[in-house]
């Protein structure tokens, strides 16, 4: 099984945390498959990258406006087949002052373009 090199993931993540900070859903968008599942702290189901760029870009234009998102710069990775591996990583956002920790998997699949995310899962830190 080949891994991720850990600078891609490294760059995926920043790639995720600066479109989220500069509230640029497209850019966010660009880091998923086409076909990925991305599933929010409520449980929100949305399936590909033209939906999660639509739902970001309400979301940066509304109540996430301003907001900020951080990595935490800890994560695991676990290979799951050529080409395919598990990112467990903690972070959180921040609105208006009020920090939601998270913690978040990703499977992240290598692609022709390089490495994507195909599936995203937050779950909500209880304080």
């Amino acid at each position: 099984m080949s891994e991720i090199p850990a600078s891609e993931v490294a760059d995926l993540l920043a790639g995720l945390a600066e479109a989220w900070n500069s509230g640029d859903a497209a850019a966010y968008a660009a880091v998923f498959t086409e076909d990925a599942d991305y599933i929010t702290f409520d449980g929100t189901h949305t399936r590909g990258r033209e939906a999660i760029e639509s739902m970001h870009r309400r979301l940066f234009e509304g109540p996430l406006n301003g907001s900020t998102m951080s990595t935490g710069g800890e994560y695991t990775v676990k290979p799951l087949a050529d080409g395919a591996v598990l990112v467990v990583v903690a972070g959180g956002t921040a609105v208006d002052g009020l920090q939601r920790a998270s913690t978040v998997s990703f499977t992240a699949v290598r692609t022709p373009g390089g490495w994507r995310f195909a599936s995203f899962q937050n779950t909500r830190v209880a304080s």
